[in-house]
């Protein structure tokens, strides 16, 4: 009597699993997703001095083609909890029936293979920009970091692969092609952070204190104002919104940055609000009286929105109709 052999349980388990991973990669880069286009910041804790999620997500590496970097690792995650699962749904019946459930089970492997190590190669890349370029701590990242490599391990010790040669070919070409792929899409960044060239809009990295602020305004303005940046804080002032900052918030440096020194004053002169009561310009009273909860916070319209707002956000939030050659975006 022969005894089969009994299948290894990571080979029964293997799909639920990637599929559960890519579960909790959805809720967490959906989460970032979300955050990022509502003007938010992600709950992250992170050490006094250490840069944190809210600055990777503002950082030129977190914008890709004008979309969040999250929103594609979001679509990422859904295409390999598809193709994790779906084969699963197939029910056994007929002979021709088990016959494509196989064939749709060998293709879904491979996909899954390829996306598992693509998303595994770019995780290495931010990795590598998370630790030397950014110097931050985002704990949201790393989980997906975790994620992309677990669900490439399970892909390779989930079932049994025929032709080992051929897997090694296929990864050869998916990480060259990942790797060419990232290096181009990042090809514009300069080396102190901002993203574009000299003559279009530049991409600027997020703020970080090399010294504490001055309670009276916080950090100098490095950057300079345009024509359209003068115009817009212009027509901010007119359409009676208001900026709720703290001298000491690097996320409002940020947005300052964005103006520009010339067009900032402007704003700080008529409109900003200093929510820190130790700052001589301190109103607090008008900062709680406003329901403020985070900085830099502005209020359109009597709606309230939250977090650095580019550019061309604030322009289409008021309506604003002049020159929007705006020098610096996020």
């Amino acid at each position: 009597m022969i005894r089969r052999r009994s299948t290894p349980w990571i080979h029964k388990w293997s799909r639920p699993l990637i599929g559960a991973i890519a579960g909790l990669g959805i809720l967490n880069t959906g989460y970032l997703t979300f955050e990022k286009l509502t003007g938010g910041s992600p709950v992250c804790t992170t050490p006094e001095k250490v840069k944190g999620c809210a600055d990777v997500l503002s950082s030129p590496w977190g914008t890709v083609f004008g979309q969040p970097l999250a929103l594609f690792g979001l679509l990422a995650y859904i295409g390999m909890f598809v193709l994790a699962l779906a084969p699963l749904a197939l029910k056994s019946g007929e002979k021709d029936g088990n016959k494509n459930r196989k064939q749709i089970e060998n293709l879904t492997w491979w996909l899954l293979l390829v996306g598992a190590i693509a998303m595994s190669v770019f995780s290495a890349y931010l990795m590598y920009v998370l630790a030397f370029k950014l110097q931050a701590l985002c704990w949201y990242c790393i989980a997906s970091a975790l994620f992309a490599l677990s669900m490439l391990t399970l892909t390779i010790l989930g079932r049994d692969w025929e032709d080992v040669g051929q897997i090694l070919f296929t990864g050869v070409i998916v990480v060259m092609v990942t790797l060419i792929g990232t290096l181009g899409v990042y090809s514009g960044m300069n080396p102190d952070g901002t993203r574009g060239s000299a003559d279009g809009p530049q991409q600027i990295a997020a703020f970080v204190p090399k010294e504490k602020p001055n309670p009276e305004f916080g950090w100098e303005i490095t950057t300079t104002s345009g024509e359209s940046e003068i115009a817009l804080a212009e027509h901010l002032v007119k359409a009676g919104a208001k900026e709720y900052v703290a001298y000491w918030c690097p996320h409002c440096h940020d947005q300052k940055l964005l103006f520009g020194k010339e067009a900032y004053q402007i704003i700080s002169d008529n409109i900003a609000v200093e929510c820190a009561p130790e700052s001589p310009k301190g109103k607090p009273d008008l900062c709680q009286a406003a329901k403020i909860q985070g900085f830099p916070s502005w209020i359109i319209n009597g709606k309230t929105y939250s977090g650095v707002q580019d550019l061309e956000e604030l322009a289409n939030m008021t309506g604003y109709t002049g020159s929007r050659n705006f020098k610096y975006f996020r």
